[in-house]
């Protein structure tokens, strides 16, 4: 085992990856200048060269419309947007051509694209267009598969895995986790997406999390008293969802709490309660609870951030009320 940032993580990923797929190669805004904003491209055009770590201007439509080009004709991009909000410039070619190309031609035009974005940088007091969480656009549309890791081990594994599938994968990573250290394998391996991660096993109270969401939950988890048993599951992929593992531990539990840094209306939450109902509801004690920020965009100003944005405290004042719920 060895200790490394979520960012190196996914560094070394890309790189295993190019090294071993000459089809695999990487396009987006700065990627080829210095490793790139946040140096997730570190030493990869030194290695593999200017035709497979392609920097472009800032021409998100432009950039992803050639990825899918190449998709098409075998190759397989990695397509990087700086920040997740800039990926609505390019929802023609991600929405209407990627995401739907297998399906039209019959499968017969396969799509093994890895769309990176980070979305919620939240702290970093960057305002409203470079603050959001659109990952239920994403699971909204289908052909995707939606991936959210929140650890440096999780990200390499689920980012190997994502390069070497066949369809369209929208990769979301957090900046806020870009630079936290992380105990991961030396030996490589993949994890498999739509499979959740059971982090810490309880009996009264079920929190699933979704993408940074995890790091408040754990945190939230210390300021209960320890009476509180609770079960916390980090999901990993937001599509296709590990329901199994959810409803098993709602099994166990009874009362159930969904985190998501998105604002709970129509969000990845909303979408996890329907199907809780659907294929679960005999084993609900209690109402189902989504916690998340508050419906209004990012604000710049510091103070008013921490006011929408969903917090430690907020978690943990919700599974107080779902612990102590009588039926």
């Amino acid at each position: 085992m060895k200790k490394i940032t979520y960012i190196d993580a996914l560094n070394e990923a890309i790189c295993e990856e190019m090294a071993r797929d000459p089809n695999v190669f990487i396009i987006g805004e700065d990627i080829d200048i210095e490793g790139g904003v946040w140096k997730e491209t570190k030493g990869l055009k030194e290695k593999f060269g200017p035709a497979r770590v392609v920097g472009t201007p800032i021409s998100e439509s432009a950039f992803t419309g050639i990825a899918a080009g190449a998709a098409m004709c075998g190759l397989r991009p990695i397509i990087e947007f700086m920040y997740m909000d800039f990926s609505l410039v390019a929802l023609d070619q991600l929405c209407n051509q990627i995401a739907k190309l297998p399906l039209m031609s019959g499968g017969s035009v396969p799509m093994p694209v890895t769309v990176r974005m980070c979305g919620a940088g939240y702290g970093t007091r960057e305002g409203a267009q470079h603050s959001q969480s659109l990952e239920a656009f994403f699971i909204h549309t289908p052909g995707f598969k939606v991936v959210m890791p929140a650890t440096a081990q999780d990200a390499k594994g689920l980012m190997k895995a994502a390069i070497r599938d066949n369809g369209p994968v929208v990769f979301i990573e957090n900046r806020n986790l870009y630079y936290e250290k992380d105990t991961i394998p030396e030996d490589e391996y993949l994890i498999p997406i739509g499979k959740a991660d059971i982090i810490q096993e309880g009996t009264d109270v079920s929190v699933v999390s979704l993408g940074y969401a995890r790091k408040k939950v754990c945190d939230a988890v210390k300021l209960l008293p320890p009476s509180i048993s609770i079960e916390i599951i980090d999901l990993r992929t937001a599509d296709p969802l590990d329901m199994h593992t959810v409803l098993a531990s709602l099994e166990k539990t009874g009362k159930i709490l969904v985190v998501q840094e998105a604002p709970v209306k129509c969000g990845a939450g909303a979408e996890i309660v329907r199907k809780i109902i659907a294929e679960g509801f005999d084993y609900l004690d209690c109402p189902p609870i989504v916690a998340g920020g508050k419906n209004v965009p990012v604000p710049f100003s510091p103070c008013l951030e921490d006011s929408v944005v969903l917090s430690a405290e907020d978690i943990a004042e919700k599974i107080t009320a779902l612990a102590e719920y009588k039926i």
